[in-house]
This record gives structure tokens, sequence and C-alpha cells, in this order.
């Protein structure tokens, strides 16, 4: 206890000493707090120079400009700090990096936005600057193809005036009997002209005549000697397979009672003409 005692113990002179120094302290204080609260009235040392401070802003906002201007780019190639500036989030640019390691590219703005998965508006601000090789221009447009042309062959047919009986027979749908059916046809109208003869052999099914001429096309067509609707006799006239002898007698009527025809169509204009086969009828005839 007396060693601590004698610790605070001090003379005349240190304790004169110890005085003045938080005197000192005191005042120093009290100067300070005056001072911080009189206002400045004297003139600045410090002085901002304008014509600096004006280059410095207008530095500022080219930059600022410069960070929004865009330029055609390529957006295969986009980077980060690309990515970044145009606005897309760390992942839409990883999304289209991960899409490129594939070796794979976008080739237009919509392929774009379906890997990046960028919205709308920021779709609709940098895509007028997207810039596509040619070859992706062209191809959009129909003028290249990539894929490796092929040589088409042509389709073979057989001769339907020259097929046997079980050739038609190939064909599903055509049965002996039908096949015998259209050779005897063919023979009665001295071989077909048309291929649409076959849809008036009797008993085949417009699928099954499809089918056929899939296989079979009029190739080779008979030379016709045709008859004249204004000069043949109703012998003459039912000779036609198309045409019976009461249709051939018909025929002649109208003619003796409204003159000569002066155009096939007008065998239309009889009652028992059948009209819808007047396109294969008018192969026979002529004026």
């Amino acid at each position: 206890m007396e060693e601590i005692k004698s610790h605070f113990r001090f003379n005349k002179q240190e304790r004169s000493g110890i005085f003045f120094l938080l005197l000192i302290i005191f005042a120093c204080q009290g100067l300070y707090f005056y001072v911080k609260a009189q206002p400045f009235n004297g003139n600045p040392k410090l002085e901002v120079n304008t014509l600096a401070q004006s280059h410095l802003d207008s530095l500022k906002n080219n930059i600022e400009k410069d960070s929004f201007e865009l330029f055609p780019f390529n957006p295969n190639y986009i980077t980060d700090y690309k990515g970044y500036s145009l606005g897309m989030s760390t992942e839409e640019v990883d999304r289209l990096l991960a899409h490129r390691l594939a070796n794979k590219f976008v080739n237009s703005a919509e392929e774009f936005q379906q890997v990046t998965k960028i919205s709308d508006s920021l779709l609709g601000v940098i895509a007028p600057y997207f810039k596509f090789p040619n070859w992706v221009r062209e191809n959009k447009k129909g003028q290249t193809s990539f894929k490796s042309p092929q040589k088409e062959t042509a389709k073979v047919f057989l001769d339907l005036n020259s097929a046997t009986a079980e050739q038609l027979q190939t064909v599903r749908g055509i049965g002996e009997t039908l096949s015998k059916r259209i050779i005897k046809f063919r023979d009665r109208l001295g071989g077909f002209l048309v291929n649409e003869q076959l849809y008036d052999v009797y008993g085949l099914e417009p699928e099954v005549i499809k089918r056929a001429l899939e296989q079979f096309q009029v190739i080779d067509a008979p030379n016709v000697e045709k008859i004249n609707v204004n000069m043949a006799t109703v012998e003459q006239l039912a000779q036609l397979i198309y045409i019976d002898y009461d249709l051939a007698r018909e025929i002649v009527s109208y003619r003796e009672t409204n003159g000569a025809f002066t155009t096939l169509n007008e065998l239309k204009r009889l009652k028992s003409f059948p009209a819808d086969r007047i396109e294969r009828i008018k192969l026979y005839l002529s004026l």
C-alpha cells in the first residue's frame, strides 16, 4: 500500500509543472472549438480549376456515351466483357459460351434468345446490330443449300400399252380378273391414249388406279384415225367404245336438226352424252 502511495507523491515543482500542463491543454481545446465555430470570411487558398473541371466532365460524358454505342457484331463471339456491356447476365453469357463449346452456332436473333434466354426488351435493343456471315443470309433466302446435292433417280415406268396380265397383278388390288379386264379394254381401244382412260375400266377402284399409275404409264401411245363427227354415220360413230348405237343415232339426229357441230363441247348438250368423259371422247373425234 505504501508503495502505491509513493507514486502519487509530488514535490512543489512537480505539482506546478502538472498544473501548467493541464492549463495549456484546456487552452488549446478552447481555442480549437472557438475557431471552428467562427465562419471563414477569407479567400480560400485552394481554388478549383474550372477549365480542367470542364474537360474532365466532357471526358466523363464521352465515356458514358461510348459505353452504350453499339456497332454490328457477330453474336456467336460475345465475350464475358461484351455480354456485360450489352446488359446480359453472367448466366445468359454462360449459356451462349456452352452452346459454342458444343461447336454450335446461332444463326438468327430468335435462336440467340432461345439459347441465352434473354428478355424480349434486351433482344429488341441489341438484335438490330447482329451481323451474321453472308452464307447464313443466303441460306435464309434459299440461294444456298448446304446439303450435298443428291441426284434424284428418275422413276422408271412400265408401258401401260404393253404390260402383261402378270405385271398388272403386281399392283395391290388387281387380281387375275381385273388384269384381264384391263387388257381387254385396251384391245378394244386399240391402245390407251392417256393414263386417265384407266378410270374407264369397269370395277377398278380409284385407289387401285392410283397405285397402278405409280408403276405403269402410257409411254407408247397408238396412232388413232379420228372420226369426223359432222360426216360420220351412225355405224361409224358406234364403233367407238365410248359411244353406243343409241348415242350415235342421237348425235346424227341432233346434227341434222341443228346443223354441223362447231365445237366438240356441243356434244354435252345431248341428254345421254357422258359429259364426264368428254375429254377422252374428243381424242377420237374431229370436226
